[in-house]
């Protein structure tokens, strides 16, 4: 049994806005039937040789009228937009805050404009979060999480924590990045993108898909909203191993899955099933075998989504939570694309084919530079 808290956190409304889809249905209805985002690009603007990574269409358009907006912002307003539509959510109310996930924000604007002040406080994500922000009317100062990979799923537990402190009763939370020069020739450096579809868990893997997107979650402690699906608890961790380099034990990651449960008020036998981060490179994977193992979680299925969707930096923990939400909302576990042979130490149950379960909660991992470690429990 979850534990009762004065102010429960409930799932209002979802958007997943990627190269799948321009909605939650339509992505999940995509993965239903295995299709992937990723596949090679030569483009000689982000890379001076072939990758594989999950693109929008160069010719993509997000908003009607675009003007004065970077492809970031786009993508964010795009998804707010979406989310927004009959979720009974006003963003002008002062009781809802807009939080902003994001790794990079507008960093490509250093490739193609003269760097100087004016472009410095352009490329600033407070002032992406304000453009944002005013487009929609929001009257409360956003909140911007900025913590690599980890950001969308700690955006998910900060809106959490100030919803259950009673600060307000809406949070509007988005997650964006788009792909540049910076970011491939970046994880290039590190050896860490894959030739080909990565493949997470599997004895054949060797590095990562890169991947754009954005994703909305709008999450409410008003009573009109009981019965929807909530987010039950959640915990961030660092283990300070290396600036680029995952724990060699999982301890780090295991701290925060089990705070994480320890937040909801749920024990191992409750949590139905894992949410990746499964990135698909050699030592991510193995680290977060043990932490699941630490956990005594290693027999719960799981999956991995990045063979769909690429790893989309600030994005990710967003789009993963949703797919999962859905997953809840449709008995239906999607599975891990490009997995055949168990490549970790510590044994994991990775989901091969569609899997009917009939969940209650599922837990969201993510890990990423510097040591940083996240885990939410969502559930119905």
């Amino acid at each position: 049994m979850s534990k009762i808290s004065e102010h429960d956190v409930f799932v209002v409304a979802d958007n997943i806005l990627s190269p799948l889809g321009k909605t939650t249905t339509e992505n999940f209805e995509q993965l239903k039937n295995g299709v992937s985002g990723v596949k090679q690009h030569n483009n000689a603007n982000l890379s001076p040789i072939p990758f594989y990574a999950s693109l929008f269409d160069e010719n993509a358009r997000f908003l009607q009228s675009g003007e004065g907006y970077t492809k970031f912002e786009q993508l964010l307003i795009a998804s707010i937009a979406d989310a927004l539509i009959d979720s009974g959510i006003d963003p002008k109310e002062k009781k809802t805050v807009l939080i902003i996930s994001s790794t990079k924000g507008n960093i490509s604007l250093l490739e193609t404009e003269e760097n100087n002040p004016a472009l410095q406080q352009r490329i600033a994500m407070p002032a992406s979060a304000k453009l944002v922000a005013e487009y929609f009317g929001f009257q409360n100062q956003s909140i911007i999480i900025s913590n690599a990979c980890i950001s969308g799923v700690m955006s998910i537990i900060t809106g959490m924590r100030l919803l259950k402190a009673g600060q307000y009763e809406n949070v509007v939370i988005a997650g964006a990045d788009v792909i540049s020069k910076f970011i491939v020739s970046g994880f290039q450096s590190f050896q860490a993108l894959s030739p080909a579809v990565c493949r997470p868990f599997d004895k054949s893997r060797d590095g990562l898909n890169l991947g754009e997107g954005a994703a909305t979650i709008i999450l409410s402690t008003q009573k009109k909203f009981e019965g929807s699906i909530k987010v039950k608890g959640g915990s961030v961790s660092n283990d300070a191993n290396h600036i680029s380099g995952p724990s060699r034990t999982g301890a780090g990651l295991a701290q925060a899955v089990k705070q994480a449960m320890s937040d909801a008020g749920l024990a191992v036998a409750d949590i139905d099933f894992i949410s990746a981060h499964g990135t698909a490179t050699v030592y991510n994977d193995e680290m977060e075998a043990s932490a699941l193992a630490l956990s005594g979680l290693q027999s719960v299925p799981l999956n991995s989504l990045k063979g769909y969707y690429g790893h989309t930096l600030g994005a990710a923990g967003l789009i993963e939570s949703i797919v999962f939400i859905q997953s809840l909302k449709e008995n239906l576990v999607i599975p891990t694309l490009g997995f055949a042979e168990n490549g970790v130490t510590s044994e994991v149950n990775v989901c091969t084919s569609p899997l009917q379960i009939d969940a209650v909660n599922f837990i969201k991992t993510a890990s990423g530079f510097g040591g940083c470690n996240a885990a939410v429990i969502i559930g119905k």
